[in-house]
């Protein structure tokens, strides 16, 4: 088990974005956020206390956990000496990169010298079956995306809430080390063999009551050239009832791809349906999440105004407005 409280490492970051996992874990377990420890030029800002090793040891902290969710999921070199620290300080150090911390030689003996533990939460535990595409008892909403990092695990987690809130039976399903480190469970989907990644999504969303949702946290994007795989991979193995369709109307360009615009939303709706018929041919688009954070709040009502009358759908920022809207339209299917 990761011990709490956390000391969210925020590194050398160069954009808010950069440090998602830090402040998915800020936004939804603040209770676990005790502060903050930023490098020289780090851009994030969680909006916790700055604090230094020690001083997060005295408040409480028990594991530095790396906020960071870089392309490529690599742990910086300029990283390691803070790593290190942190380790001779008295903290575990969990991460969900790719570069695990049990690869890294120097982390690994001052663990040991230390009596401290790694926690590398993006790497699969389970011998996970190819999918099969068999019909499962219960329902499943799954989130997707014009991009990356658009809300689609925010949106999830507004409506498990939303629903547990109103006594209806849900799951919140993570499939990234944000949303893991969250609920302590799920499959980092990122990281399992292509082959058994829808598999994966069908053993994580097993048979279930009639009345139960599965929440599926979303990956990727299926017009992000450099991770419509893994979304695919959910579209099929989560298998939908119901799809949301998640968008960030601010961005100039894909994450990390200059030279790629968003697609519409319409343009989602479409491919989405018909990747998600495969699998579930009654499948339904039920809302739109818009991520609004950097709009005023007369730009985001005008903004979610314009799109609902365009969609023909409820469009809300679950985060800001709630998420009843989108919940109201779940139930209604």
């Amino acid at each position: 088990m990761i011990q709490t409280p956390y000391l969210l490492f925020l590194g050398d970051a160069p954009d808010a974005l950069a440090a998602k996992v830090a402040q998915g874990i800020r936004d939804w377990r603040p209770e676990f956020a005790i502060g903050q420890f930023r490098m020289p030029g780090c851009k994030a800002d969680m909006r916790l206390p700055d604090m230094t090793l020690a001083e997060a040891r005295a408040a409480g902290c028990k594991t530095l956990v790396v906020g960071v969710a870089n392309r490529g999921g690599v742990i910086s070199p300029a990283w390691i000496e803070v790593l290190v620290a942190a380790l001779a300080e008295g903290f575990d150090l969990a991460s969900g990169l790719h570069n695990l911390l049990r690869d890294e030689p120097e982390l690994v003996a001052a663990a040991e010298r230390h009596g401290r533990s790694l926690h590398d939460v993006r790497v699969p535990v389970v011998d996970y079956p190819i999918a099969n595409g068999k019909k499962r008892a219960g329902k499943r909403m799954l989130a997707v995306g014009t991009d990356c990092s658009v809300g689609k695990m925010y949106t999830a987690l507004a409506m498990d809430r939303e629903m547990r809130a109103r006594g209806m039976k849900s799951t919140f399903r993570a499939t990234g080390q944000t949303g893991i480190l969250i609920t302590g469970e799920g499959v980092p989907l990122d990281a399992v063999i292509a082959d058994f990644m829808a598999g994966s999504i069908e053993w994580l969303t097993p048979d279930n009551d009639p009345d139960h949702w599965d929440l599926i946290e979303g990956q990727g994007s299926l017009f992000h050239v450099s991770y419509s795989g893994v979304t695919l991979a959910l579209i099929h193995g989560g298998q939908p009832d119901a799809l949301v369709l998640c968008h960030e109307p601010t961005r100039a360009h894909m994450r990390g791809l200059p030279d790629y615009t968003l697609p519409g939303l319409a343009e989602l709706r479409d491919a989405a349906l018909l990747m998600a018929r495969v699998a579930n041919p009654q499948v339904q688009v039920v809302g739109i999440s818009v991520n609004t954070q950097h709009m005023t709040e007369e730009e985001a009502q005008a903004y979610l105004a314009q799109v609902e009358a365009e969609m023909g759908l409820p469009a809300v920022d679950p985060f800001r407005h709630g998420a009843g809207r989108l919940v109201d339209a779940l139930a209604a299917i």
